[in-house]
């Protein structure tokens, strides 16, 4: 609890009223002795909060293809799932990462405590490659190109909707979802207004608008 702001509120015994049970306090000013006020006697005082206790876990990351490993570490008290991220500090960058599995002693699993996790499997979403296949303006699905797209993580795609990056630009006709997404309804979304995020999104179906002619290729 060493990190905490103004407007949180820790349960800590009250030396004005409850010296020996713990009260809810609100803080009101961080820093190395917090300060706080008993919610039930509106006592203010400076209390040292204890560190709170964390396990130095290995996690891999992985970003287009290539990994790298890291140590982060997680709180012991908390549990870990597939779908939630973290920021990992490294010496050449600080990386947004996903959970993707957690490897614990009886093998990999989606959700786990902290203590049992060995090796946190994560991918980087700061910044993403997605999947891309167009196909034709003339709305053929015959002849089709895949390419990948470099964009920020929270960049967002509409079916419906036409982009333009660099020399490409098409029309948003199907979204496929990542098994690590959450919040979606449905895997495949091909309705004109259904939205993916470019972090969620496995792959997006578009079709071509920058040429006329397919023959381009």
């Amino acid at each position: 609890m060493t990190d905490a702001t103004p407007g949180d509120r820790i349960a800590l015994p009250c030396p004005a009223c409850s010296p020996d049970l713990e009260t809810v306090h609100e803080v009101l000013k961080p820093g190395g002795h917090v300060t706080v006020r008993c919610t039930d006697c509106d006592h203010v005082h400076k209390e040292q909060l204890p560190e709170e206790e964390t396990l130095e876990r290995s996690v891999v990351v992985s970003q287009d293809g290539d990994s790298f490993t890291a140590a982060v570490d997680v709180p012991a008290e908390e549990a870990l799932s597939v779908g939630e991220e973290f920021l990992l500090e490294t010496e050449e960058a600080v990386v947004t990462a996903r959970i993707t599995s957690l490897e614990t002693e009886d093998g990999r699993e989606d959700e786990a405590a902290a203590a049992d996790v060995e090796t946190i499997w994560s991918r980087a979403v700061g910044n993403v490659s997605v999947n891309v296949t167009m196909h034709p303006k003339d709305g053929t699905h015959d002849e089709t190109e895949s390419f990948k797209l470099h964009v920020p993580g929270d960049y967002e795609f509409v079916v419906g909707e036409t982009e333009a990056f660099g020399e490409e630009e098409f029309t948003v006709e199907g979204i496929h979802v990542r098994d690590d997404a959450h919040g979606y309804d449905h895997e495949n979304m091909d309705h004109d207004g259904d939205m993916g995020i470019a972090k969620d999104i496995n792959r997006l179906y578009v079709r071509d608008e920058s040429t006329t002619a397919w023959s381009a290729w």
